[in-house]
C-alpha cells in the first residue's frame, strides 16, 4: 500500500515542474505547472499576477544551453520546448514595441514598455540616432527624478544614472539640458511613467 503511494506521488512529481519568470522590474514570479502545459497557459498566469490586460507587446524569452534566445512558443508544449531540465528560468520582454505608446490604455502596460526601453538602452540593443537617445535618456530621468530642480539637482547631476552601456560627457549634457528646458511633467508624447510609477 505504502509502495503504490509513493509510486503515484513520485509520478504527479514527474508530471510538474516549477518555473522562475524575471520580469521586467527583476522582480520574480515563480509557480508550479504541469509537464503538458503550453506557453500560453504559463503567460496567462504571468499576465494575471501582473494584471496586464493589453498583453500583445509582450512575450516570453528564454535561453538555451547554447546561449541562444528564443521566444517561447504559446501553442506549444513549454517542456518540449525547453532543452535544459527543469526548473526552468525565463524573462518577460516586450515583444513588439507599440507604434504609438500613447495610445495604449492602462498604465501597468506604459509602465512595462518605459522599463523595456530603459533596458534596452543600457544593454545597447536599442539603436537609434543619438539625438533620439538622448531624448529617451532624458525621459528615463524624467520619471526617475521628476522635474528639474535646481534646489534639488546640482551641476553634473544626470552624471549618478547610466542610461548606456557608455557615453560621452557631451551626450551627458545634452540628456541633462532636454530634462531641464524642454520636459515639464505630465509626462512625454512617449507616454512614459510618472515619477510616483513604482521603482
Amino acid at each position: 500500500m505504502l509502495s503504490r503511494l509513493m509510486s503515484s506521488s513520485i509520478r504527479s512529481l514527474d508530471r510538474e515542474y516549477n518555473c522562475t519568470v524575471r520580469l521586467l522590474d527583476d522582480s520574480e514570479y515563480t509557480c508550479t505547472i504541469q509537464r503538458d502545459a503550453k506557453g500560453q497557459y504559463l503567460f496567462d498566469l504571468i499576465c494575471h499576477h501582473l494584471n496586464l490586460l493589453e498583453k500583445d507587446y509582450f512575450g516570453i524569452r528564454y535561453v538555451d544551453p547554447d546561449k541562444q534566445r528564443h521566444w517561447l512558443e504559446f501553442s506549444k508544449s513549454i517542456a518540449k520546448q525547453m532543452k535544459s531540465q527543469p526548473p526552468f528560468t525565463m524573462c518577460l520582454r516586450v515583444k513588439f514595441y507599440p507604434p504609438d505608446p500613447v495610445s495604449l490604455k492602462e498604465e501597468i502596460t506604459r509602465y512595462l514598455v518605459f522599463l523595456q526601453v530603459k533596458r534596452d538602452l543600457y544593454h545597447g540593443r536599442l539603436l537609434c540616432k543619438t539625438s533620439d537617445a538622448a531624448l529617451l535618456a532624458a525621459y528615463i530621468l524624467q520619471a526617475e527624478i521628476g522635474d528639474y530642480d535646481p534646489g534639488k539637482h546640482p551641476e553634473g547631476y544626470s552624471s549618478k544614472f547610466q542610461f548606456f552601456p557608455k557615453h560621452s560627457e557631451k551626450l551627458e549634457r545634452r540628456i541633462a539640458e532636454i530634462h531641464k528646458t524642454e520636459l515639464i511633467w505630465p509626462g512625454s508624447a512617449l507616454g512614459f511613467p510618472s515619477k510616483s510609477w513604482p521603482k
